[in-house]
């Protein structure tokens, strides 16, 4: 053998000769699956044991219903700009008003906070409810709100014909639940409606403000 071909071979003993001896040792890892605790030499973590039983998660199914159906229900995504023009509009709204700090007013000066699409710049709308968004929508129906009470009083509201919001006990279940788009609602509602109205420095406050709370509560994710 060669003064070079002795070098190679000694070379290529000493790598392989830790690797047959690892091969070799015992594994003394941990393969238990069921034991996840950590520790300062290691490097992981504690996880806490979150398996559910099958008869719990059928029962919640039973309750909630499937995880498709309650990703739509449960999802918060603002409404659209010309949806929300749309929802001013049956109540009574004129969203085409230009006068300073009217419904209208707000809703065409805000459509950039609210999201809406910019076709020629190919951007489509934001669906995501923004800070700027709820508040230009909060502000939206408050100032729609007085005009919204006039609708009710007139009872030119077509989707809720005969719907009263306010009579001489207060807030109505009727109107309320014309204001939600028809949602069934409970007593607790009209409580909260009551309080708000009560809480105020006049009626009418009251009354605008109670209408722009409930409308925010369905459309703004609260």
């Amino acid at each position: 053998m060669t003064r070079f071909g002795l070098i190679t071979s000694i070379l290529a003993a000493s790598v392989l000769a830790p690797a047959c001896t690892d091969s070799l040792k015992p594994n003394t890892s941990d393969t238990d699956p069921t034991n996840t605790s950590g520790g300062s030499g290691s490097d992981t973590f504690d996880h806490d044991d979150n398996q559910i039983s099958p008869w719990a998660l059928l029962q919640r199914i039973e309750i909630e219903g499937p995880p498709d159906f309650t990703a739509h229900m449960h999802g918060c995504v603002k409404p659209r700009y010309h949806t929300l023009s749309a929802i001013l509009s049956g109540l009574g709204v004129n969203v085409a008003n230009t006068a300073n700090l009217s419904a209208g007013e707000l809703y065409q000066g805000g459509f950039n906070a609210l999201g809406g699409p910019n076709y020629p710049s190919r951007t489509r709308e934001n669906i995501n409810m923004t800070t700027a968004g709820a508040d230009k929508e909060f502000d939206i129906f408050a100032a729609a709100a007085p005009e919204i009470e006039a609708a009710f009083t007139a009872n030119s509201i077509a989707a809720c014909p005969s719907a009263v919001m306010f009579d001489a006990n207060g807030c109505e279940l009727s109107g309320i639940e014309c204001l939600l788009g028809g949602i069934p609602t409970s007593s607790d509602i009209v409580n909260y409606c009551n309080i708000t109205v009560q809480s105020a420095s006049t009626t009418q406050i009251g009354q605008s403000m109670a209408i722009a709370a409930i409308l925010a509560a369905s459309y703004t994710c609260e």
